[in-house]
């Protein structure tokens, strides 16, 4: 009876305890590995949080690792021509490998006996089309160059360079063709500029001796009496410094002058408007003219020393004042 008693009062302990486990084991902290799973964030928050920041220095990083080197070639047929100073010029060039193909398949034998050749011109104050140069000189160059310097001994002048073969019986070849360029004065410039303000006393004896009014001058008596009259009557001037009337207190006076330059071969015979044009040492020639209303027909005609070559230019300019 008594052992029946004991058990009896042992199961409501055992029941106590049982539950009380439970609850102490529902209690229990998460395990670490279930709370880092928790602490990771999700693959949406990872791409707004990265998309915060720039990485500048990863991009600079990534262009300053790019290759700086230029390419030895651009597979095309190109002729650079551009100044080195008033007397020397540089070129250079690509030429591609099928295009000399081509050319050696049309000479046959003939392009084994050929000489390279830079052909220079002067085409000052032209139009140049290939065949109506001032002058020309050649230079011959090795097989393998693909730059040249050049000694123009011409200051003030345009140039332009064909890279060639000059064949055996004398035909030359163009392979490239350059751009123009011209080469600036070893010297003062002789080009007025207008924007100087000078008194009208020295601009009047200037512009006369310009226009004729001085013993070198090849413009004739009829001009000389036209200038003379601009300038020293009581009508419009050309000079850039306009004497105020007192007695006007708001005026306006509008001309124009034509300036003509040109160049050509030291010993060659110039005349412009049918007047002889004494020429500098170096071949230049500078006109100012009184520019009137109307359309002025101004042919520049040039002949060689031995008369045997004749070049003419004809500028024709129109004023129409309102």
């Amino acid at each position: 009876m008594r052992k029946i008693l004991k058990k009896l009062r042992e199961i409501p302990k055992k029941i106590i305890s049982k539950v009380g486990t439970k609850i102490k084991s529902n209690n229990k902290p998460p395990s670490v590995k279930n709370r880092q799973v928790k602490e990771i964030p999700s693959f949406n928050e990872t791409v707004i949080a990265n998309t915060k920041f720039s990485h500048s220095d990863n991009q600079y990083m990534a262009v300053r690792s790019m290759p700086q080197e230029l390419p030895s070639s651009y597979d095309q047929d190109k002729m650079i021509l551009q100044v080195r100073d008033p007397h020397w010029l540089h070129t250079y060039w690509e030429l591609r490998p099928r295009t000399i193909e081509g050319v050696k398949n049309k000479l046959g034998d003939e392009f084994y006996r050929a000489k390279k050749i830079l052909r220079v011109y002067d085409v000052s104050n032209i139009m140049f089309n290939g065949f109506n140069a001032n002058k020309f000189f050649d230079i011959v160059i090795n097989d393998y160059a693909n730059s040249w310097y050049i000694d123009t001994a011409g200051p003030g002048r345009s140039w332009c360079v064909d890279l060639g073969l000059m064949l055996p019986d004398g035909r030359f070849i163009m392979l490239l063709r350059s751009n123009v360029v011209s080469t600036p004065l070893d010297g003062p410039s002789w080009v007025t500029d207008e924007e100087w303000m000078i008194p009208d006393d020295m601009f009047a004896r200037l512009y006369g001796m310009g226009f004729g009014l001085g013993r070198s001058s090849p413009v004739g008596g009829a001009w000389q009496e036209r200038i003379k009259q601009g300038l020293f009557s009581s009508g419009l001037s050309s000079s850039p410094v306009k004497r105020i009337e007192k007695e006007r207190n708001f005026w306006l006076k509008v001309d124009c002058e034509l300036i003509v330059y040109g160049a050509t071969e030291p010993d060659a015979k110039v005349t412009v408007q049918g007047v002889p044009v004494k020429l500098r040492p170096d071949g230049t020639f500078t006109l100012r003219y009184y520019l009137p209303d109307g359309k002025q027909v101004i042919p520049v005609r040039a002949i060689s020393a031995d008369n045997l070559e004749e070049r003419t230019i004809t500028p024709i300019v129109t004023r129409e004042t309102k």
